[in-house]
């Protein structure tokens, strides 16, 4: 099988608005990341931005004309979207919409859209008030009903200068639900709880004990397992990573506020999957003005005391979640992370070396459970999520919660 043959096929359409520029950052970022990506505009689309940019950036014709000839039984209305697996419609009009609602089919990406045998999504881009009217709302109502996809709108500034409901999505966001879209929903259903960074421990109002944790694992679990189909919580010690897309986010600094937070979280969470870089140690007593260096005299000693043991208590807990660990090791790999595992009393735990993994945007771990070790190979962060995240569904008991 080739490349091209194995690329998820998508055609993305295009109809008249200020927001097709977005257009062509999304079929870039859709075509880097492998996907074949075909290209339908409306009339009014080509006056925000022509034929000519999409086909460069697809590396595809954009095909704009119901009587093209180019196609061999003058069909595209059909020939065209008979090999993709999504439509994609970005910007999607008020009007566009109207017009799927009601079945009308007088150009090409319309004829399209009504003779699809593939699922559709829309992204909207128009005017807070084009969105706010009674018969749009109706329209995008019987969108959902018919099983239509929505990605977006969003709020914000609006080309015309107002602010409001109505703002096309930014492409990495529709991208987002793209990748969404393709991934198997093996978590439909279940609700997710996910730790991701690291802690600061303060020792005066501007120092604390912290670690070298990007967070990025964490954060692509929990991206990971929004795409699978589940309800998704992250506590996250400070990154400077954006929240994925649909994922709920408690944010933290010390180990004892992640701690309160889980514990609050955890009695409604299927999975608890432990990611964050929680710091073994506080000082014990936080100086409450910052500690000068002429006070400190010939050093500093901190006593610290132990952080509570967030994993271990969730773990205990009469009814837990299926529980995953996380090791970052820095040499004897599977014994450490076996011994880790037991320990806790848990069904599953991931294991890395810390030098190869911390900050990188790849990594390669292993998955230790009751039948032994699983090696996932080296590879991004976000596709060793999904195979993570793939394991757990095997091992989650059919039913559960």
């Amino acid at each position: 099988m080739t490349a091209k043959m194995a690329s998820k096929r998508i055609l993305l359409g295009l109809t008249g608005g200020i927001a097709a520029y977005k257009s062509a950052q999304l079929a870039r970022l859709l075509v880097k990341s492998g996907y074949d990506v075909r290209v339908a505009m409306t009339e009014s689309a080509c006056r925000f931005i022509t034929p000519v940019t999409l086909q460069a950036l697809s590396g595809q014709t954009a095909w704009t004309d119901l009587w093209d000839a180019r196609i061999p039984d003058n069909m595209g209305h059909i020939e065209l979207s008979r090999d993709r697996e999504l439509i994609v419609v970005a910007p999607a009009s008020a009007n566009f919409m109207a017009k799927v609602v009601h079945g009308l089919a007088d150009d090409l990406l319309t004829t399209l859209c009504l003779a699809r045998d593939c699922p559709l999504m829309v992204a909207p881009a128009m005017n807070r008030q084009m969105w706010d009217n009674p018969a749009t709302q109706r329209n995008a109502a019987q969108l959902r009903k018919d099983g239509v996809l929505f990605a977006g709108p969003d709020s914000g500034d609006q080309a015309c200068g107002e602010t409001g409901m109505g703002r096309m999505l930014e492409p990495e966001e529709i991208f987002e639900e793209i990748e969404a879209f393709f991934q198997p929903k093996v978590l439909a259903g279940r609700r997710v709880l996910v730790t991701a960074g690291p802690t600061v421990e303060p020792i005066d109002p501007v120092r604390g004990i912290t670690n070298s944790s990007s967070g990025k694992m964490g954060y692509a679990i929990a991206r990971a397992a929004r795409q699978a189909g589940a309800q998704v919580t992250l506590v996250s010690g400070p990154t400077a990573l954006a929240t994925p897309a649909g994922v709920a986010r408690i944010d933290v600094q010390s180990a004892q506020q992640m701690f309160d937070a889980v514990k609050k979280a955890v009695p409604a969470a299927d999975i608890f999957i432990a990611v964050a870089a929680v710091a073994d140690y506080r000082v014990a007593s936080q100086a409450k003005q910052k500690i000068k260096k002429g006070d400190r005299k010939a050093g500093m000693t901190l006593e610290l005391v132990e952080n509570p043991d967030i994993l271990g208590y969730v773990a205990k807990l009469p009814k837990p979640p299926f529980c995953v660990g996380f090791a970052a090791e820095t040499e004897k790999l599977a014994a450490h992370a076996m011994e880790k595992r037991a320990k806790k009393g848990i069904p599953l735990l991931a294991a890395n070396l810390a030098q190869h993994a911390l900050g990188a945007d790849d990594n390669e771990i292993t998955l230790f459970d009751a039948k032994g070790e699983h090696l996932l190979g080296r590879g991004s962060k976000i596709d060793q999520a999904r195979k993570l995240v793939a394991h757990v569904a095997a091992m989650l008991p059919r039913g559960k919660r």
